[in-house]
């Protein structure tokens, strides 16, 4: 990335966001696999031409200047996205996939970006969200929303008792602690007959004002739309509560103390932080949101299973979380659309393409080392503090 200081520019950055919207159109709709290489190729060489043209700092300064009106042009153009494929089923699950993917690495990424807590067991958290909300909604009569923040509550008080060995360790040794547990998690849930076993669980449906989200839309007989629309505008609904209060949580005094442990614990103690109790806040945080994209995640597939929560899934959200850029959950959003759109596109070469997207990865990280959108510095200005 160039260091010039870039001036803000509004045009430019609306104008990039709509292209970006027609690519993701275009590139959503795509069957032939010669068309998607083009528009991958398109794509790549775009991204060269706007480092070479310092478009990227433009942009962050523009969303420095018109933070609110950037923010509501991306929901826009999402909400644009979404209904041009109201009618198809595979592209709209993908895109609230992507979406849900999203929320929990954003949890991920207070965690590792914000506290610099290592968590490498994030789908054994999205399944504690998932196994959630297919218990209560079986055995209970609650209320679809009340169990998706009941999903998020279980994950971040499973999480305060996983954060004390975590505490007690530093650096790989908390990560395997971390990954310990999410293989236990999921041996736990393969001999716990009561959770269904191997075999799994069914979960019921969202249901928000009476109306089933596994209902197609229909009005009359002239109009007619999946029903994964309904999933996908909760998803972005979700995602959009999450990433205000992460922006809010990063702004704060809280996070400007999470900073200060990330960069220096010794040095954050000498100047009296409690390093336990900022490490702790991070991981329920992060916990939360990750049990809540669960827990929506299992009403949206109706079925969950141990083999849906392995440390491989662990690892995808920690790539999104390093893809992207620790810290910026821009980047986060970002990497997560590549993540689970991309190897979904190339199935036309069957089990290489999860090859091709490793290939990927590493080429970013290779040539990109701090993500796809490093996290700016925090700037301290007379007027109060932004990040």
């Amino acid at each position: 990335m160039s260091n010039k200081i870039a001036s803000p520019s509004l045009p430019i950055s609306l104008a990039v966001i709509a292209l970006g919207t027609a690519f993701a159109i275009l590139f959503l709709g795509a069957e032939n696999e010669y068309l998607i290489g083009s528009l991958l190729v398109f794509v790549t060489l775009a991204v060269v031409a706007s480092s070479k043209f310092n478009i990227l700092n433009r942009m962050y300064a523009t969303f420095a200047v018109h933070e609110v009106l950037m923010q509501a042009a991306i929901v826009v153009a999402t909400l644009l996205l979404v209904a041009w494929f109201y009618d198809d089923h595979f592209s709209l699950l993908m895109i609230t996939a992507a979406m849900v993917y999203a929320i929990a690495a954003i949890g991920l990424n207070i965690q590792f970006g914000y506290a610099g807590v290592l968590n490498f067991a994030g789908a054994a958290f999205l399944g504690i969200g998932c196994y959630t909300s297919a218990v209560l909604g079986q055995y209970t009569n609650l209320p679809s929303m009340l169990i998706l923040c009941l999903g998020g509550l279980v994950a971040a008080v499973i999480g305060t008792i996983l954060i004390l060995p975590v505490l007690r360790t530093s650096g790989h040794y908390a990560a395997l602690v971390t990954i310990a547990f999410s293989i236990l998690f999921k041996t736990f849930l393969e001999v716990n007959d009561v959770l269904g076993g191997p075999q799994g669980l069914n979960v019921k449906p969202t249901v928000l004002f009476g109306w089933n989200f596994n209902t197609n839309i229909e009005i009359r007989d002239e109009f007619e739309a999946s029903f994964y629309l309904c999933y996908a505008l909760l998803a972005l609904f979700l995602l959009a509560l999450a990433f205000i209060f992460t922006r809010r949580l990063e702004r704060s005094w809280i996070g400007l103390s999470m900073d200060s442990i990330r960069l220096d614990e010794t040095a954050s103690a000498c100047y009296g932080l409690n390093i336990a109790l900022w490490k702790s806040v991070a991981f329920t945080f992060g916990n939360f949101l990750i049990g809540v994209a669960g827990a929506m995640y299992g009403q949206m597939l109706g079925y969950v299973a141990p083999s849906n929560f392995t440390f491989g899934d662990s690892l995808i959200l920690v790539s999104i979380v390093l893809l992207g850029g620790i810290g910026n959950p821009w980047g986060v959003i970002t990497a997560a659309s590549i993540v689970i759109l991309l190897p979904e596109k190339f199935q036309i070469i069957q089990e290489y393409r999860f090859l091709l997207y490793g290939i990927v990865v590493i080429f970013i990280l290779l040539y990109r080392p701090k993500g796809l959108l490093p996290r700016q510095l925090r700037n301290y200005l007379p007027g109060g503090m932004k990040a």
